[in-house]
């Protein structure tokens, strides 16, 4: 739960920092700079223009506008004008866009001018809302309300903020839905202003921090880069789109601009570790890592720990639907074993992890069993869908008034006698194969720890042979390592029903909008590429 001395709606962490530090950089990326006490005026200004607008309390406000400070601006603007901010992905192609922004009905829509082109494309698919542009119009018609420059909002007088409570939508996210139709999340102010406390709290972030923004805004991992850097008054590092994932541009950002944590998801640090982009002591104002979504490799953390023993090393797991993380662990050390997956350790304040059986009865002590999260970050469910959302968000069945909620993750794991908890892949990543039951996670894990091998995924592929789901294996590596090879190596550390029966050799794995490995996409390339049991093509 929230301190009562600290706020809990997001706004108002900004504002408290410009109380203290006005011209403290709040935002930076390349080489512009926008302090505090700019970032609470201009926001308040734009907040103004959208009201003018039309905007009112619990409307949506689709935002598209490219990563960079001003994307942060207009979050501000959006929350002060008592509304819910859907972040778009301006390199989404145009359809999947347009079901979005049918789905969130929003009343205005807030593009910056490069958009232009896009915009064009959604003009041709759906109605849109009004567009309020930041710059010039981004398309012809009556749909522009134009805001013009910035030098124009400091000619506005700001209106009094639209004041909301902590259980009203701060913004609504969009993952993949299985069925192809983006499902939207709503996360409220208290859902992130519990886990921003938390976060500023639990690793001591100061004013005195640079801290990264490496995901992309419509990505949730952003929420924990943006909001603890203005809880904490300190100085949010935007990292520009080009650089995703240049592994020497970034440690060369990490260096230069002397950042004091960095969060990203584990294939980030992968490709920096198979392109030995980090040097032994290098990075020396940073203080912490942390990582979130899928699992980092052992072996690419201890690569990373070995260099930086001066940093602290932390493993964070949750799903969007409750808030960013649920849990965390911090590595103490070097890991000893590197075939052994890390913990994700305990709950963070506010939240609960349960492992429960299909009757949802807690299992024992290291018995796998079915993952839910109870607590202050569980999303108040999908947008505009009761049966997804009563799916997913069940009764904890230890209230007798049927009120509290468990969130069922979709993730095995297990309780270890000290009480840390361990994620055990999806439950839908264990697949039964010529009578055993495979864990695909254990084979990813083994295959990223041979040598040359710069990036993995292990995926079932649906066959129409007797043994039903297969293993299939796609990787980036050296330019010599040939699937034959890789499989003996395997051969030496797991039985031969785990062994992959699929092999893909790519420059590059397939991401999905969130910059995660696509996993379906990987099962239809690989259900096309046939091998034997050799690791040959055929």
């Amino acid at each position: 739960m929230s301190r009562p001395d600290m706020p809990e709606l997001l706004q108002d962490f900004a504002a408290r920092a410009a109380d203290a530090h006005a011209d403290s950089v709040a935002l930076a990326m390349d080489d512009e700079r926008i302090a505090y006490g700019e970032l609470v005026q201009l926001s308040d200004r734009l907040a103004a223009q959208l009201v003018a607008a039309g905007c009112r309390r619990g409307d949506r406000v689709c935002l598209l506008i490219p990563k960079q400070p001003l994307a942060i601006v207009a979050m501000h603007a959006i929350l002060k004008a008592g509304a819910i901010y859907v972040p778009l992905d301006s390199e989404s192609p145009a359809p999947r866009l347009a079901r979005i922004v049918d789905s969130a009905a929003p009343s205005l829509l807030l593009a910056a001018p490069e958009t232009s082109p896009l915009l064009d494309e959604l003009a041709g698919t759906l109605t849109l809302p009004p567009i309020v542009s930041t710059a010039a119009a981004p398309v012809a018609g009556e749909r522009v309300r134009s805001i013009a420059t910035r030098a124009e909002w400091d000619r506005q007088s700001a209106a009094p903020a639209v004041r909301v409570g902590a259980d009203d939508g701060a913004y609504l996210l969009f993952t993949s839905g299985s069925t192809g139709v983006p499902k939207g999340v709503l996360i409220t102010h208290r859902n992130v202003a519990a886990f921003t406390n938390w976060t500023v709290a639990q690793f001591g972030v100061g004013p005195d921090e640079r801290i990264s923004g490496h995901p992309a805004l419509h990505f949730d991992l952003s929420t924990l880069d943006v909001w603890t850097a203005l809880a904490a008054g300190a100085e949010l590092v935007m990292v520009p789109p080009a650089l995703g994932l240049n592994a020497r541009g970034l440690a060369e950002l990490i260096r230069t601009r002397e950042l004091t944590q960095w969060c990203s998801v584990p294939s980030v640090l992968t490709y920096m570790a198979k392109f030995d982009a980090v040097g032994d002591g290098d990075f020396p104002a940073l203080r912490r890592l942390l990582w979130c979504r899928e699992v980092l490799p052992t072996p690419i953390l201890s690569h990373w720990m070995r260099r930086l023993p001066h940093v602290r090393f932390t493993n964070l797991y949750g799903p969007t639907e409750a808030t960013v993380a649920s849990s965390w662990y911090d590595v103490p050390a070097v890991p000893e074993d590197e075939s052994a997956p890390v913990p994700i350790g305990s709950a963070c304040a506010g939240e609960e992890l349960l492992v429960l059986d299909e009757r949802r009865d807690a299992v024992a002590v290291e018995e796998i069993g079915d993952l839910y999260i109870g607590g202050v970050g569980l999303s108040p469910g999908y947008w505009r869908d009761e049966q997804k959302t009563r799916a997913a968000f069940v009764p904890d069945p230890r209230d007798a008034s049927g009120r509290a909620r468990l969130y069922r993750t979709g993730d095995l794991a297990r309780v270890d006698a000290d009480g840390r908890f361990h994620f055990l892949g999806r439950a839908d990543s264990q697949i039964k194969s010529r009578g055993y039951r495979i864990e695909l996670g254990e084979v990813e894990s083994a295959l990223s720890a041979l040598a040359g091998v710069r990036e993995c995924a292990v995926v079932g592929v649906e066959g129409e042979s007797f043994e039903g789901v297969t293993i299939g294996a796609a990787y980036v590596g050296d330019d010599e390592l040939r699937p034959a090879a890789l499989r003996r190596e395997l051969a030496a550390v797991l039985p031969s029903y785990m062994l992959p029966a699929h092999w893909i050799s790519l420059d590059v794995l397939p991401k999905n909008q969130n910059g995660k490995i696509d996993r379906s996409e990987l099962r239809e390339r690989l259900g096309r590429t046939r091998t034997d049991r050799r690791g040959q093509r055929t």
